[in-house]
């Protein structure tokens, strides 16, 4: 072998390792007897190769040897993993427990918490909820008998007692079982109405990392909320202050992994106390302690999540290493690690954290040494070498499972990440120390934290304008086939790209790829689409009507049930001001999301309708616009800017006694833009499509583009449809809604009338777009996941 070629890769541990996780990974979806089956055969099929291999028979020849125990590696992973598995599908499936389940029994159960209670995604007018982990200790049915077993529970709670709740804390609470997702190892879902009643405290180890916690909550307190929120999640993996804006840059940049605690930051902090050990001068089984205590210390205040579990199990094989004085061997530690892990917890071999913390690992340690050698031998200077290897590597690595989670391919996620390294651990650091102080020094807990804003403050930066470049991300199919294609073409290229003759191609046609289908992009636009007049933003069961004021500015009706969803359209539209809000009414899928509108955007003025019903949506306005002016609009009132313009036409008169009253005042919209008109009519049923039919407004109702009104109901007046005739119909409804939306005659009845219906649920984001001397319609596409 040619002396400057680096030292082939110690992979003997990793059959055995990939094998557990695979296994372990198919069991999830099996049973506890078929994974027996599958491990008594792999035991079979492994002894027998070993008395072959070692000769008993007749001695094989070396190549034989050689390959034959890496298979009788694989087949012993593979009874690992089936054993494994087995052990705990017996617990999840047991026959107590499921009888109860499928009878949706009301139980009493006592259980061990787990992990941090997570709170659910609000629904605005219902009560917050939060999603706790536990292990059952017992189980109390309706007719008083009682089951043990150490089952994984799930419990879905509304009380607010549920929320302060720490890891190893002991509760009873009473609910109805239902049935658990599937695919893990949890055996039941409790919905839980009443409060936790506790038992004792936690352990004080975990009563310190929730002081230590939120101690740095009260640190970044004081900071922007976009430094503030995103501190914690990179120290501690805290993401509750995390803004959804933050969180979509991040995601559509590649640099999601930053947004929770992983390897690296493991590897950041036990480094940071080895360098301070040498400074002084400790011996190795010194250091190797102080760094023990470190990483126990972390794991436990960032919580066991699987990348910090990995990562701290790896980190403890290490340590061992380096006090016995031996070389670290990285890829045959990280093939332990994952293996113990999975034998340990075989619910690990689905996690997504899980695959992309070890695959990243993986990557850094086969490819970015390789990489950053060839580009020193090729005269790159040896920082900018290991700068572009290693998140090269780490991202070629995780594009499979991004790709088949995210259903795209980013193009930006390698300079991104790229330019937010020398960011990341001064971050991490500070923000450790700001947690570590927070109980005896708030003031230099405060001040580290402000510290760590500053290079938080880079990260939140490179994410937003890596997220605004046009054709930064390429559409891939989602899900597992998506994921084995992009995993498929991986390993191919990298096989393939060492033949200099193939790796020339390669760089070819990557460049011709690149030149030919960016500019296409460029000139594309992407979205929002050139020439839009309205855009019926996908907000679910609600309504977000946007219409272009000028380059980031708009006029923006209703704001749909979620804020975060609001908000991402208009992100999307690229709205940074908003000239004017105005609410149909007050029904929450109506308000419910405002505070997305104000999110990180100025609101010049807030129009509502002169009917106060109901309370509930009317407070969340108020509470939302602050001191933006707020005014009551009635028939007749006018608003113009640029080439848009808006006029209330109705209600004509209040409508009393009617099946919905806050629906039949709702406020009725004509606006002009660039000379399309088009008509808002809110949630207006029939009582209130009439009055106005009794009392039509100056130059009529006729409109090319109308919004249909309460989601495509049934309560439509034909007549009122007709003399709209519209040439685009906009129905905004959520996918899977229990109220029939939209109603399939009314659909039937605007296209027979020459229009041309578009729906969120199916089609996303909706356009209507100038097309010459007509209208045309875009659709971005319903929502893919994680989007």
């Amino acid at each position: 072998m040619d002396r400057g070629d680096p030292a082939p890769p110690d992979l003997r541990l990793a059959g055995l390792a990939v094998a557990a996780w695979l296994t372990a990974l198919a069991g999830l979806y099996l049973t506890g007897w078929t994974m027996l089956l599958v491990a008594g055969l792999a035991a079979g099929l492994a002894t027998a190769a070993t008395v072959y291999l070692t000769g008993v028979l007749g001695r094989p020849a070396a190549p034989v040897r050689r390959y034959g125990w890496i298979a009788v590696a694989v087949l012993i992973g593979v009874v690992c993993g089936a054993t494994a598995t087995a052990a705990r599908l017996g617990v999840r499936d047991a026959e107590a427990i499921r009888a109860l389940v499928d009878e949706r029994a009301t139980v009493t159960v006592a259980a061990t918490v787990t992990d941090d209670p997570r709170p659910v995604r609000r629904v605005p007018g219902r009560p917050a909820a939060f999603l706790v982990a536990a292990e059952l200790t017992t189980l109390t049915g309706p007719d008083g008998r009682r089951v043990r077993a150490p089952a994984r529970l799930l419990l879905l709670a509304a009380d607010p007692g549920w929320k302060g709740l720490l890891p190893g804390q002991r509760v009873t609470a009473e609910g109805r079982l239902a049935e658990p997702r599937g695919g893990d190892l949890t055996a039941a879902v409790v919905l839980v109405d009443g409060p936790p009643v506790r038992h004792g405290p936690p352990s004080w180890l975990q009563r310190a990392a929730g002081d230590l916690r939120a101690g740095l909550q009260r640190a970044c307190e004081p900071l922007p909320d976009e430094q503030g929120g995103l501190l914690p999640g990179l120290v501690v993996g805290d993401t509750s202050r995390l803004l959804p804006t933050v969180e979509e840059d991040f995601r559509a940049t590649g640099m999601t992994h930053l947004n929770a605690v992983s390897g690296s930051n493991v590897a950041i902090v036990v480094g940071a106390v080895l360098l301070l050990a040498r400074w002084c001068r400790a011996g190795p089984y010194l250091a190797a302690g102080l760094c023990a205590v470190a990483l126990v210390g972390f794991v436990v205040l960032v919580r066991p999540s699987p990348s910090v579990v990995r990562a701290g199990t790896m980190g403890a094989i290490g340590l061992a290493a380096l006090a016995a004085g031996r070389p670290r061997a990285a890829l045959p530690a990280l093939a332990a690690a994952v293996a113990v892990l999975v034998v340990l917890d075989p619910e690990l071999a689905g996690d997504a954290g899980f695959a992309l913390s070890v695959l990243a690992t993986g990557g850094l340690l086969l490819l970015a040494p390789r990489w950053r050698d060839g580009l020193r031998r090729r005269g790159v200077p040896a920082g900018l070498a290991e700068a572009l290897a290693v998140p090269a590597a780490a991202q070629l690595a995780c594009g499979p499972v991004v790709a088949g989670i995210s259903g795209t391919v980013s193009l930006v996620a390698v300079p991104a990440n790229l330019l937010v390294v020398p960011a990341i651990a001064p971050a991490t650091v500070l923000g450790v120390v700001a947690a570590v102080v927070s109980p005896f020094w708030p003031a230099g807990a405060e001040a580290a934290a402000w510290l760590g804003s500053w290079p938080a403050w880079w990260l939140v930066t490179v994410a937003r304008y890596g997220a605004r470049l046009p054709g930064g991300n390429l559409p891939w199919p989602g899900g597992v086939l998506g994921a084995l294609l992009l995993g498929a073409l991986t390993v191919a290229l990298l096989v393939a790209v060492r033949r200099p003759v193939i790796r020339r191609l390669v760089a070819v046609l990557v460049v011709a790829v690149v030149l030919g289908t960016l500019p296409v992009r460029l000139v594309a636009g992407g979205w929002p689409p050139p020439g839009w007049v309205v855009v019926a933003c996908a907000v679910g069961q609600g309504d977000a009507l946007v219409l272009p004021v000028a380059e980031g500015r708009a006029v923006v009706v209703d704001a749909g049930p979620d804020p975060t969803a609001v908000d991402g359209c208009l992100r999307r539209l690229k709205v940074r001001e908003v000239s004017l809000l105005v609410f149909s009414h007050f029904h929450v899928d109506h308000t419910g999301g405002v505070t997305g509108v104000f999110r990180g955007r100025r609101v010049h003025a807030v129009v509502t309708p002169a009917w106060p019903e109901p309370a509930g949506g009317r407070d969340l306005v108020r509470a939302a616009v602050g001191g933006t002016p707020v005014a009551a609009a009635t028939v007749g009132w006018t608003w113009r800017a640029g080439a848009v313009e808006v006029t209330v036409v109705g209600p004509p008169y209040p409508l009393r006694g009617t099946r919905s009253d806050p629906n039949n005042n709702s406020l009725i919209l004509r606006a002009t833009v660039a000379g399309v008109r088009i008509l808002l009519v809110g949630d207006a049923e029939t009582e209130e499509q009439r009055a106005l039919l009794d009392r039509p407004p100056p130059g009529g109702l006729r409109a090319e583009v109308l919004k249909v009104a309460h989601h495509g109901s049934a309560y439509q007046e034909p007549t009122f449809l007709d003399a709209v005739r519209p040439v685009v119909a906009l129905v905004p409804v959520g996918a899977e809604n229990d109220y029939g939306h939209p109603d399939p005659g009314v659909l039937a009845r605007l296209s027979r009338g020459g229009a041309r219906v578009l729906r969120t649920d199916t089609d996303g984001d909706v356009a209507a777009v100038q097309a010459g001397a007509g209208l045309a319609v875009v659709a971005r596409g319903p929502a893919r996941q994680g989007r």
